[in-house]
């Protein structure tokens, strides 16, 4: 993170950034699963904690799912859902325990067409492990709840603050600008249809708009 990127962010920007990070962690109780689900994404780290959580026998089997987008192209030319498989066996999980779907570019088809592959390995899923970077937990939740409600969803990623994932971003402010994105989708996606509604706490919302405001608005939907 550069100098200017770190002068430009007030520590009220910051506070208000954590209190989205905080209400995007879902809390919930790990525990194994019939399946999980890593949704690809920028962070390669993600398929680490999908390596630890195999290991500590949390699921059997895992689908990565993922094509590329504008912001993982260039670090993920082969599609995110292979750069995560490969990482993942390089940390010793089996081939055998790793489905693939590589076609998904949104949320929502994460979810749909990972449903699709398990369904079609003949994989019956009771409670599903939804793995993503932490402040996407409430948005593949809600994602779920929607497409596959006869699943009990468990979400989970690496237990990071919000201000040491900071250390592992190398843009503070397209860190923020994202989960600014994510917030606004977790607001929006239920009135199209996407997700289920979620109660939003005022502070959050106080916050969204304060940096909304402030020009953290680069990962926002089109308008």
């Amino acid at each position: 993170m550069t100098d200017r990127h770190r002068a430009a962010i007030s520590d009220t920007d910051r506070a208000d950034a954590r209190a989205i990070w905080d209400f995007h962690q879902m809390g919930h109780q790990l525990r194994p699963c019939s399946a999980a689900i890593t949704l690809g994404s920028l962070d390669l780290g993600v398929a680490t904690g999908t390596a630890n959580l195999y290991h500590s026998g949390m699921f059997p089997v895992v689908v990565f799912t993922g094509d590329t987008s504008s912001a993982t192209q260039e670090r993920f030319p082969r599609g995110e859902a292979t750069h995560y498989r490969e990482h993942a066996i390089s940390l010793g999980v089996p081939d055998e325990a790793i489905l693939l779907e590589p076609k998904a570019t949104n949320t929502g088809q994460n979810i749909g067409f990972s449903r699709e592959v398990l369904e079609n390995a003949g994989i019956a899923v009771t409670t599903l492990l939804l793995i993503s970077m932490p402040y996407m937990q409430r948005r593949a939740y809600a994602t779920c709840r929607k497409l596959w409600p006869e699943v009990e969803p468990v979400c989970t990623s690496q237990p990071l603050s919000f201000d040491e994932y900071v250390t592992t971003h190398d843009d503070e402010k397209q860190l923020i600008d994202m989960l600014m994105g994510d917030m606004e989708r977790v607001m929006e996606y239920p009135k199209r249809g996407f997700a289920i509604e979620q109660h939003v706490p005022e502070r959050v919302r106080d916050a969204f708009d304060r940096l909304r405001t402030r020009g953290y608005d680069s990962w926002l939907l089109p308008t």
